[in-house]
């Protein structure tokens, strides 16, 4: 299984030690691509669940693939 944990700085580091710690766990520091792509990703569900709450209008279809 594979999770996703997202930690304060000032706490990761002393969280990651205790990771280390367990043998059955593997660590593995994300490149800034890939952190950048999940606060992305992040941010666009966010905007979809405004969407679906009411609080933010969405872009029709055809409007948002022609800006593509």
């Amino acid at each position: 299984m594979k999770l996703l944990v997202e930690i304060p700085d000032e706490k990761a580091k002393s969280f990651l030690e205790m990771l280390k710690k367990l043998t059955y766990v593997k660590t593995e520091k994300l490149n800034r691509k890939d952190e950048e792509f999940y606060e992305g990703l992040k941010e666009a569900v966010k905007e979809v669940n405004l969407i679906k709450e009411g609080k933010k209008k969405g872009k029709p279809l055809f409007e948002f693939l022609n800006e593509l």
